[in-house]
């Protein structure tokens, strides 16, 4: 496989990162910004990539929009509904989703998790292989919310440690925040690599291939996306541990999709430990 982004894939990268950037919730305050979620719902219902896969698009398509959207904290349904667009597609015929006014309070502030279903009555009419596909979507889109995430804390723990002053310099200046900024860093590159190829599984591999790649893909990005988030929240030291830190938004959101389509190391038969 090619690792690289084709020109119309990192078009899509960029728009999704715009869309993220203008309307997604740039303090804890604005999580509840009424206003804002209602024009960010607007724009993205326009994009219509909650229906990419039915428009022809790619695993790794799905997978940069959820990446950007994760990074930018998007409140509104993603994942959702673009697997159960994934699920009409191979049955043929539209599968409902939930709406963000169905959203019950829970870890997630952004409310990601909105629509999605686990385990959808529909699956059981798909043959074994489209079921195995959509199986390695949900997880390959899962991995590639954490890896956002993952992204997203790691840049406002960089431009918090730009800012903050100790003992007059700036705390990104010393070796043991530099540190742990590189090791994030070093994390989130390995998970872009085994997450872009679980992405591009979904579509090239054989069904059970593929599932092997998510699940691979899953577990990874799961682990590198908690330590990263938890070593935001450290260097921002005591502030990082309040209410109005975003740090806690983005550990919340790697939390709760680490528990969709959960994977433990006994089902992947290679040497993780």
């Amino acid at each position: 496989m090619d690792v690289r982004l084709t020109a119309e894939q990192q078009q899509l990268r960029e728009a999704a990162a715009k869309l993220a950037d203008d309307l997604g919730p740039g303090s804890v305050q604005e999580l509840s910004d009424e206003s804002r979620i209602a024009r960010l719902e607007s724009t993205v219902a326009a994009t219509e990539w909650r229906t990419l896969r039915a428009d022809g698009a790619s695993g790794v398509e799905v997978a940069i929009v959820a990446e950007e959207f994760a990074r930018g904290l998007v409140d509104v349904p993603f994942l959702g509904p673009v697997l159960a667009d994934d699920l009409s597609r191979r049955l043929g015929r539209e599968i409902e989703v939930g709406t963000a006014e169905a959203a019950a309070p829970g870890v997630d502030l952004t409310r990601s998790t909105v629509g999605v279903d686990e385990s959808p009555a529909a699956l059981t009419e798909l043959s074994a292989d489209d079921a195995l596909r959509w199986h390695a979507l949900a997880l390959a889109s899962t991995s590639a919310d954490l890896v956002g995430a993952a992204r997203g804390a790691h840049a406002l723990a960089v431009d918090y440690a730009k800012v903050r002053e100790q003992y007059g310099s700036t705390i990104g200046s010393y070796q043991a925040i530099a540190h742990l900024l590189a090791e994030s860093l070093a994390l989130i590159e390995g998970s872009v690599s085994v997450l872009r190829h679980a992405a591009w599984a979904v579509d090239e591999l054989p069904a059970e291939e593929t599932v092997r790649a998510g699940r691979i893909a899953k577990i990874y990005c799961a682990r590198a996306a908690r330590t990263v988030c938890e070593t935001a929240i450290q260097v921002h030291g005591g502030i990082g541990n309040t209410w109005e830190c975003l740090a806690h938004v983005y550990l919340r959101r790697v939390l709760t999709s680490t528990e969709l389509w959960p994977v433990v190391l006994e089902e992947i038969d290679l040497g993780f430990s």
